[in-house]
């Protein structure tokens, strides 16, 4: 009889041997030149869509060019191998990128990006400020040929993921190597994995959130835009506004953990109906803006009665997800803002909807109260 350290011992090396052989991988230094031949050529995808989740300063493209001509050597670029040969950027998108567009070829559809920069000063090259490329037109201000020869011979490590690895292993590794670095939010990261996954998903998401209606009701700061919220309050609606209850029961853990892994199946199984999800979408959101604009998910005080402050995820998980669920049957739209201010008086919202609640497990409460409060009857 196996000793039961003996078993899990056995099961943990199965599982890693398993694993391993799902990720096939292959690696060694290219030069820049050749990374710049590639990008020329079509041979590599830096996912242009990527551009606006990452936030490199030029103070930090200056660094990174000064990082090559002091021959520190530079963190190696993660790539996929496509079933077409072409290579798909994992991690490396801003080393690229930057290489890309202080050189001048960076495609032009990036708006912001298709000129090429001016270095800034730095704290080893000081002489660096004001230097370009290579400018016909300023050739004090560029870089000499020897320069230039210098940085496309140096050289920066690639590590492929080869196309006959597992079809998720380029998901999480993008999420592991990008955690806690350029992207600014949670939120971002999702939306560069959903690019990755399902185009198609990404885009619904993003067209939801440009509604007129829902962002006159969510009525957020520049800052909450910025880091994509929005985004991520279209994304909880999808994932929670028709989930049956049973799963609701098991709701607990960390939410935006809860939120990753659910995308990430949503995308994949891709069984997910679009004229459902919208029909439910624009439903919830116009029947607020007609009744309650931006007062939709404010804090009421009855002894005044009047909305104030900003806007509360707790309100929204309740009256959205409330309302989008009920969105076939819905009471006439004069009788909503009666039933929203009598949310605020509600003993279980009063109990779960407070500080230091579980932000996962409240919503098995809230939500069926939203759904409870929404209903014709």
């Amino acid at each position: 009889m196996k000793h039961k350290n003996q078993t899990t011992a056995t099961s943990l090396q199965e599982e890693i041997d398993k694993t391993r052989q799902e990720i096939r991988t292959d690696g060694y230094s290219m030069s820049i030149g050749e990374w710049i031949s590639l990008y020329e050529h079509n041979e590599i995808d830096i996912h242009p869509d990527f551009q606006r989740f990452f936030r490199w300063s030029d103070h930090q493209k200056s660094a990174f060019i000064e990082s090559i001509l002091l021959g520190i050597p530079i963190p190696p670029i993660f790539v996929n191998q496509r079933e077409d040969g072409v290579w798909d950027v994992v991690d490396g998108l801003q080393r690229l990128s930057t290489i890309y567009q202080f050189v001048g070829i960076l495609n032009p559809n990036h708006q912001e990006e298709n000129t090429p920069f001016t270095l800034q000063e730095t704290v080893y090259l000081p002489s660096l400020n004001g230097k370009k490329w290579n400018d016909p037109d300023d050739q004090e201000n560029s870089f000499t040929q020897a320069q230039r020869l210098y940085i496309k011979r140096s050289k920066i490590p690639v590590n492929i993921i080869q196309k006959e690895s597992d079809p998720m292993i380029k998901y999480e590794l993008f999420q592991r190597l990008n955690t806690g670095g350029s992207i600014a939010t949670p939120q971002e990261m999702r939306n560069c994995i959903l690019l990755m996954l399902n185009q198609n998903l990404y885009d619904l998401m993003s067209s939801l959130s440009r509604r007129e209606s829902f962002r006159n009701c969510i009525a957020l700061s520049d800052k909450l835009y910025e880091e994509q919220y929005d985004l991520e309050l279209v994304l909880r609606f999808i994932l929670l506004f028709d989930k049956d209850n049973d799963s609701l029961q098991k709701l607990g853990g960390d939410v935006s953990v809860f939120l990753t892994q659910k995308m990430r199946q949503m995308a994949v199984e891709n069984n997910w109906n679009r004229h459902h999800i919208e029909s439910a979408f624009d439903t919830t959101f116009n029947l607020l803006n007609q009744s309650m604009r931006d007062e939709s998910f404010k804090r009421y005080k009855s002894e005044e009665d009047r909305f104030l402050g900003g806007f509360l995820l707790s309100a929204y998980e309740v009256i959205a997800l409330g309302i989008g669920y009920n969105y076939r049957t819905l009471p006439p739209v004069d009788e909503i803002p009666n039933r929203v201010k009598s949310i605020w008086s509600n003993q279980i919202y009063k109990q779960w909807s407070g500080a230091g609640q579980n932000s996962t497990r409240r919503l098995r409460y809230l939500i069926p109260l939203g759904r409870e409060k929404f209903s014709p009857s």
